[in-house]
């Protein structure tokens, strides 16, 4: 059994990297300050305070990320915890250099001060890991290769300069102290739990209640999918290579447009939960371009794959299709979202807390205390 301080593990990746932690055994330490795509229904089937001790606070506290070090020990930290949305960082840059950049920074010095402390074997098999984005790397022309460790860094929006900031700092801890590093950038994700803001939750929960579908100009920009779960196996293959100072690209080599992914769902929900009005493709709705657009994003993944075992499990298409049936499958988690009540997570934590208790005494699951919506 390993341990694993996680940041921003109620977000969406780190979510389904604590759920793929705990079901192998490990135990793992949240540290999340619960921003708004924190979302604790997403470790709702948890247990609590064995696999998964929840801390509410932001990795800017350096007293606060001091005493979680010093008090667990883990043998991994795993730096999720970022602001990810384009858009957002457009209306509101600050907020994503304060997180991304500043807390980046203030983690790191407060890892390196308690990892020069450590004694043998932990100082030796500890590892930071920094979970990065390809959008560093900037925009690709159709012509051109896709990204690879050796590709140079030129964000194009303040979200993707805010954590070319972090890389930076990252590999600057690692050459002036020798805090044992590694950094993944990773193509874009998709999957369950994923906060309705991004393209193909925002797509399935729109067509679903009758909405415009909207995408930005005419839908020509090129993504590279892939599965969270392939991501979160990627990272997992990544702290295994017991590597210092490495980076690592992540990707499915799955180029879609970003037209291509929305009829894409829109197939699939005429398929899985079929309108009276018609095809799902007639709520598209072309809207004008967002500022500095990348245009195509494209990872090649041969240094990992080579490197480890790890390749992707699953084709986009069956990635997709278990996406759509998880949001169909899952209203409560939709519904508490779309009411807010999902933010009261002081609530929530109770509640699940009050079911997990109540079993452990020998209730029936159907009589046990829920959240309501």
């Amino acid at each position: 059994m390993k341990t694993y301080l996680v940041t921003g593990g109620a977000g969406f990746i780190g979510s389904n990297f604590i759920h793929r932690r705990c079901e192998e055994g490990d135990a793992v330490i949240n540290l999340d300050q619960m921003t708004y795509c924190g979302n604790m229904d997403n470790l709702s089937d948890l247990p609590w305070d064995s696999c998964h001790i929840f801390v509410p606070g932001s990795v800017c506290n350096s007293e606060l990320v001091s005493y979680v070090l010093q008090t667990y020990e883990p043998d991994y930290v795993v730096h999720f915890a970022a602001e990810s949305h384009v858009d957002r960082s457009i209306k509101d840059p600050n907020d994503f250099m304060h997180t991304n950049a500043l807390g980046t920074a203030t983690l790191l010095n407060a890892v390196k001060d308690w990892w020069q402390g450590l004694h043998e074997p932990l100082k030796t098999r500890f590892r930071f890991l920094h979970v990065s984005t390809d959008e560093v790397f900037g925009a690709l022309k159709p012509e051109d290769a896709a990204f690879t460790e050796d590709s140079p860094y030129r964000p194009m929006s303040p979200y993707s300069a805010a954590k070319a900031a972090a890389d930076h700092l990252v590999r600057a801890f690692h050459n002036t102290y020798g805090l044992p590093v590694l950094i993944t950038n990773c193509s874009n994700n998709y999957g369950p739990r994923q906060f309705p803001e991004k393209l193909i939750p925002l797509t399935i929960l729109n067509a679903l209640a009758g909405k415009p579908l909207p995408v930005y100009a005419k839908g020509e920009n090129v993504r590279d999918w892939i599965h969270v779960d392939d991501h979160c196996s990627a990272l997992d293959a990544v702290l295994k290579t017991r590597e210092k100072g490495e980076t690592y690209l992540i990707g499915a080599q799955s180029e879609r447009r970003n037209i291509d992914v929305v009829r894409a769902v829109c197939t699939l929900l005429d398929e899985l939960a079929p309108d009276p009005a018609g095809s799902h493709e007639r709520l598209i709705t072309f809207v004008d371009d967002r500022p500095g657009h990348d245009f195509r994003y494209a990872i090649n993944p041969s240094k990992l794959m080579s490197a480890t075992e790890w390749k992707p499990s699953r084709t986009f298409e069956e990635g997709l299709r278990e996406t759509v049936q998880w949001y169909l499958e899952h209203t409560e988690w939709v519904e508490r979202i779309r009411s807010g009540a999902y933010k009261d997570w002081k609530k929530t934590l109770n509640a699940y807390k009050a079911r997990q208790a109540y079993l452990a005494a020998g209730g029936k699951p159907e009589d046990a205390p829920k959240q309501e919506a």
